[in-house]
């Protein structure tokens, strides 16, 4: 009986092991060019993200109307994505947080600005 005891618990952790070292693999689905069309209250914007997952960190840049800015603080924790762009309008710093879900070709973001409140996106895989 010990021996049985002792063989699954080695299956058990070879799974888990396997299971963890899987998710850097999904991560990377997010690789690529992604663009979103939202209202705000200065009207519509188009914003284009070029992001690239390391593993569970996410890195890349965004672009819009008001400019180019790099993204900072980028996480993946399997389908759920965050990371934060900073944007220097007439000398005012604001700090956008985003947060979404992938899910295939589709990111469901939520935009949060400081002092603007939020705005919910969905931005679409360019191919």
């Amino acid at each position: 009986m010990g021996y049985t005891s002792t063989m699954n618990g080695t299956i058990i952790r070879l799974l888990l092991l396997t299971a963890l070292c899987l998710v850097p693999v999904f991560a990377a689905d997010i690789d690529g060019k992604w663009t979103a069309t939202y209202d705000t209250q200065n009207g519509q914007t188009t914003t284009t993200w070029e992001l690239k997952a390391d593993g569970t960190k996410l890195t890349g840049k965004a672009e819009s109307s008001v400019g180019e800015r790099q993204i900072s603080e980028g996480k993946i924790e399997g389908k759920e994505v965050s990371w934060v762009e900073v944007l220097d309008i007439a000398g005012m710093t604001i700090r956008i947080t985003c947060k979404g879900t992938l899910n295939g070709d589709e990111l469901k973001l939520s935009r949060s600005a400081e002092v603007f409140g939020s705005i919910e996106a969905v931005a679409k895989r360019v191919k």
